[in-house]
């Protein structure tokens, strides 16, 4: 299959000059309150989120929606929150990327806090990627895929996203 790249960048630039407004309206969301994420060993969620990756684990409730089922909540600064769910006895199978399903959760640290936590993903034998020197891109436990990102809020790659 070949792929027509000057058409998609075309395309993309259409979108662009259609779609972002020179004068963009407030959005009517407040922000992110969680994202919500599976997991198969709360336990071992907690150890890698909280020990390994250094966000506090806030809370851990029964999910409403399912009896039995942990919704457990992890702060990733900025007032959000990086959530999960357990679903025991519902045989899930593993993570899967699909249309429609995560592709990865970009998470904003500083520079310092980047070179430390990269380096306790080398101790702790996490396989990562490096990108432009400012992306770390690595798995969780359960196979979703995670970025550390050292860019600011709003920012991608030196450029104003936000």
């Amino acid at each position: 299959m070949t792929i027509d790249y000057a058409a998609i960048e075309a395309r993309r630039a259409e979108i662009r000059q259609r779609y972002v407004l020179p004068h963009r309206p407030s959005s009517s969301a407040r922000g992110l309150h969680h994202m919500a994420l599976l997991s198969s060993d709360v336990e071992r969620t907690i150890k890698f989120y909280q020990e390994l990756l250094e966000f506090p684990l806030t809370e851990i409730i029964e999910n409403r929606d399912y009896e039995g089922s942990n919704h457990f909540f992890f702060d990733i600064g900025n007032g959000n929150l990086l959530a999960f769910f357990d679903f025991p006895g519902l045989d899930l199978g593993p993570y899967q990327e699909v249309l429609g399903g995560l592709h990865h959760v970009a998470i904003s640290v500083d520079p310092a806090t980047w070179e430390r936590l990269r380096g306790k993903l080398e101790m702790a034998g996490v396989p990562h990627q490096i990108e432009s020197g400012a992306s770390i891109y690595f798995k969780d436990p359960d196979g979703a895929r995670l970025e550390l990102l050292a860019d600011h809020l709003g920012e991608m790659y030196g450029s104003r996203v936000l």
